[in-house]
């Protein structure tokens, strides 16, 4: 007779087929939605209704099977499919798509979730972040641009707003020194005097006063010299609260920049000639010039003469008129010009000057001066002097230092070392020193020191570059995020950071393309991608849902069968009933 386990029996193969429509639905649904992995449907029997287990085989008998009727279907359970989907360029520097296996890492509300869909954007703080909002975590950076995946933090690219500068730490020349020039025979002289027949002298009641004979000492404060223009008056030339400034002073046809030195009750005729040394760059480490005169400020002391020599060399040669010399009051108007100044010997000698620019660490341009001198000729090739100055040096001394260079016989350069400058960049902001190396002969470009009409050296080409803005960003096979800059420069912004699990099947799905850890997933292992496992980054490009519309079209049709059988076994058992009903009348 009819069974009603036959009806529950369709039934639960009713409701079965039912939940596998509902999954092949959301499958076809998501056929568009980025990285989405399908679902699929495990079905399992129930519990068989036994009559008998069996029976061993016998002497006579040769052993029956168990006799079981199934009591229907049941969901074993859903299988998400990981496998990759179809990796499509779209020309954002946002999105990204995971070519392998892998997750990236979001913070959602202060949860860590996973997601495999790359389509981020940016928010106000820009951060990396996905469509709803998660930001998306990575390594970030220290302050030398290197990646540091000691932890996760958000992933931030600063387009438009992020600025860096880098400072320069070498430079290289080229050109050719003319070995046929003349050999310097005086550096430049200049008389400093108080008018143009008399030299300078201290007051009678000068503290401290001078010694017998001397008209002016070194240690004479400058308060206590007389005003020449009022001889035997005891008049003092300067006063406390004074400037004395230098002015258009020019070296090798070059104007120097201004300097003041403030006039107090201690400044002394020392302190004055080291102020005119530094604000002439006057280099007194390079010896005496070849006609015996050192180099410098001297005095002296018996007739009040004040004598300035400068460096030999053309471009050393130093012009000063008395109007470079001023005195200004306490509140910066002119008063006068102290001195009157008589040029009695000029700079010779073969020489060249080369103005070039580097960059501090701010992007700040720092201009150097470097000057080549001949300074000897012999059997083994040319000795070349060189001085280095700087305006930008942040105290007053304009020179920053001197050596020299030695040529060999065939004019080629037999110094190895590069010439080495420190600038000083102090209260500047900037990271001071700034150390340059100066290169006069790499594989590209050289000096030489041959036979020429003149001598022409310039640079070629530094380090370093001014302050640039970053203006786009790529996202590497390895996660690497490299912004580039208005300058020309390229810096490593952070690295995207990639999960693996155990089991990525055991991961539970929190909506909106999100997963978190599940019991059964295992922890997640946090890595650079293309490490330990995890599948590489592909910029610019998304990852497409792996959904096969042929195959979910096929299961739909197959479930829409098995939905529609079982309820035939329904209608059959019906039909049974209705017949035993029949007979009961």
């Amino acid at each position: 007779m009819a069974s009603t386990i036959a009806m529950f029996t369709a039934l639960s193969g009713m409701n079965a087929n039912a939940r596998n429509l509902d999954v092949i639905g959301n499958n076809i649904a998501n056929v568009n939605t980025t990285a989405y992995k399908s679902n699929r449907l495990l079905f399992s029997s129930m519990y068989a209704q036994t009559f008998s287990t069996g029976t061993a085989p016998g002497e006579t008998t040769g052993g029956t099977n168990p006799g079981q009727i199934g009591l229907g279907v049941t969901i074993a359970g859903t299988q998400r499919k990981f496998t990759g989907g179809t990796i499509s360029p779209t020309g954002n520097p946002h999105d990204l798509a995971i070519e392998g296996d892998g997750f990236f890492v979001v913070d959602h509300a202060g949860e860590q979730l996973y997601t495999r869909d790359g389509s981020f954007t940016k928010n106000s703080e820009s951060e990396l972040v996905t469509a709803g909002g998660d930001r998306v975590l990575g390594f970030g950076v220290d302050d030398s641009f290197n990646v540091n995946e000691t932890e996760l933090t958000s992933i931030r690219v600063p387009v438009g707003t992020m600025k860096i500068a880098e400072a320069s730490t070498r430079v290289r020349l080229s050109g050719n020194l003319n070995a046929a020039g003349a050999l310097p025979s005086q550096g430049s002289s200049t008389l400093l005097m108080g008018d143009a027949t008399n030299y300078l002298r201290a007051i009678t009641t000068a503290n401290p006063p001078v010694n017998t004979g001397n008209v002016l000492q070194t240690d004479t404060r400058l308060i206590d010299i007389e005003d020449p223009t009022l001889p035997a008056s005891d008049t003092p030339l300067f006063a406390a609260g004074q400037f004395f400034e230098i002015r258009q002073a020019e070296k090798g046809s070059k104007q120097l920049p201004t300097q003041s030195l403030e006039i107090t009750d201690t400044t002394t005729m020392q302190d004055l000639f080291d102020f005119i040394e530094e604000t002439l760059g006057i280099s007194t480490d390079s010896g005496n010039n070849p006609d015996g005169t050192t180099p410098g400020v001297s005095l002296d002391q018996t007739t009040g003469a004040i004598t300035i020599v400068g460096n030999a060399g053309k471009t050393n040669d130093l012009s000063i008129e008395p109007s470079d010399f001023r005195l200004l009051n306490a509140d910066g108007t002119y008063s006068k010009a102290p001195f009157y100044t008589d040029k009695t010997a000029d700079a010779d000698g073969e020489a060249v000057r080369t103005t070039f620019f580097v960059y501090d660490s701010l992007g700040n341009t720092v201009n150097i001066d470097l000057t080549f001198v001949l300074e000897s000729r012999g059997n083994t090739g040319t000795t070349w002097r060189y001085y280095a100055e700087s305006a930008d040096d942040s105290d007053i001394a304009l020179q920053l230092s001197t050596g020299t260079v030695e040529f060999d016989t065939q004019g080629q350069l037999a110094t190895t070392e590069p010439i080495s400058l420190t600038i000083d960049r102090s209260g500047t902001g900037a990271d001071s020193p700034l150390g340059i190396s100066v290169r006069l002969a790499d594989s590209q470009d050289n000096v030489t020191a041959l036979a020429d009409t003149t001598s022409a050296v310039a640079a070629t080409s530094r380090d370093g570059v001014p302050i640039g803005t970053l203006t786009s960003f790529g996202v590497g096979a390895d996660g690497t995020i490299t912004g580039s800059f208005s300058n020309g420069m390229t810096r490593t912004l952070g690295r995207v950071a990639l999960a693996n699990f155990i089991n990525d099947g055991g991961l539970v799905d929190a909506g909106s393309n999100l997963y978190r850890v599940g019991p059964n997933s295992g922890s997640p292992v946090v890595t650079g991608p293309g490490t330990l496992g995890a599948g590489r980054i592909a910029g610019g490009s998304l990852e497409l849902s792996n959904v096969d519309i042929a195959e979910e079209f096929i299961n739909l049709i197959v479930s829409q069968t098995g939905y529609s059988a079982s309820s035939r076994v329904i209608q059959t058992t019906n039909d049974l009933f209705q017949q035993l009903l029949v007979l009961a009348r």
